[in-house]
This record gives structure tokens, C-alpha cells and sequence, in this order.
């Protein structure tokens, strides 16, 4: 005698769902231009730093020219923090949305959308103190500007710097004294 089967569930797929299934290729849009924008500040970066100091080298004895290597090593380092920061918005966007990016770093598996708040946090912060330094080099007494102009924008930087690392310690603290089961369901790992 033969059991018949139990009816299978039906998987019938809903214009709902389809739309709501699109998500991810809409995600998508944004993982490409942000990765777009990545290269191509790093690649620009590249050859600025290849032309500045080619320009210079005729020039490296004169004292001017350290002050403009050093101004343009600054902002090359702001460009790369940028270029950085897209790159791990791209990252995280694709494995939060999409599927887990093989062959990346430890440190940067993003796991949840804090985790990547979080990383692109310290990078703004880290940004910000490298603008205020590149300001700095730049500032002379007595130029256009007086020496309250840099003193606010240094108050104001470190206004900015002290309500990230606030946020930070507030978001961290939430989020590790949830438990499982506080309403949101622990990530099987793979």
C-alpha cells in the first residue's frame, strides 16, 4: 500500500516578492558607484602623487618645496581615506545585501549595518583630524586668516570628533548588551 505524499508547500513567487527580490540588484547600483568612485581616487591619487613629485625633484633642495611635498602628502592621504571609506561602504554593502566578499581581511567583515557604521566612523574621524593637521601645515600667522579662524575650526573638528566617538561608545554599548533572542535572531555562521 502506498502513503500519498503530503501536498508541498507552494513557492508560487508573488509581484510582491519580485519587487521586494529587485532589492538587491538595486543595491547593487550602489556597491558598482561606490566602487567606481574608490578606484578612481585611488588611481588619480596615484598619478598626482607620480606628477608632484616629479615636478619637485628638479626643486627638493629649495625649502618651499618640502612645505609643498608635505601639504601634498597630506592630501593625498585625505584623498586615500575617502577613496578607503567608499571602498568599505562597496564592501559592505554587497555582503550585508548580497553575499559575503570572499578574500578580504579580517577586520573588515561586516556582519550587521553597525558594523559598518562603525568602520566608516573611525575613517571620518581619522579624516577629520587629517584635514584639520593639513589646515594646520598650511596656516600662516599673520596671512589671510587670523589665529581665532584656525582655533575654531579646530573646536569645531573636535566637536565633531567628540559626538562620533560618543556615538560610538553608545551604539557598541547597545549593541553588545543585547542577548539573542532581545528580538533579533543570532546570524547562523557559515
Amino acid at each position: 500500500m502506498t502513503v500519498p505524499d503530503a501536498p508541498k508547500p507552494s513557492r508560487r513567487v508573488t509581484p510582491l516578492k519580485a519587487v521586494f527580490g529587485l532589492t538587491r540588484l538595486i543595491v547593487e547600483f550602489g556597491v558598482l558607484s561606490s566602487f567606481l568612485f574608490s578606484l578612481v581616487l585611488f588611481v588619480g591619487g596615484t598619478v598626482r602623487t607620480v606628477a608632484v613629485i616629479w615636478e619637485a625633484l628638479p626643486k627638493l633642495a629649495e625649502a618651499k618645496t618640502g612645505k609643498a611635498l608635505l601639504i601634498a602628502a597630506i592630501e593625498q592621504t585625505d584623498n586615500l581615506l575617502i577613496a578607503t571609506a567608499l571602498l568599505i561602504i562597496s564592501l559592505g554593502l554587497q555582503t550585508l545585501f548580497v553575499g559575503r566578499v570572499m578574500n578580504v581581511p579580517a577586520w573588515l567583515y561586516i556582519e550587521t549595518f553597525d558594523d559598518l557604521k562603525q568602520k566608516l566612523l573611525g575613517i571620518v574621524v581619522v579624516a577629520l583630524a587629517v584635514k584639520f593637521f593639513s589646515v594646520a601645515v598650511e596656516w600662516e600667522a599673520g596671512g589671510d586668516t587670523s589665529s581665532t579662524d584656525i582655533l575654531y575650526f579646530g573646536l569645531g573638528v573636535g566637536a565633531v570628533m567628540l559626538v562620533i566617538g560618543v556615538y560610538s561608545v553608545v551604539v557598541d554599548r547597545l549593541g553588545s548588551s543585547k542577548q539573542p533572542g532581545d528580538g533579533d535572531a543570532a546570524p547562523d555562521k557559515e
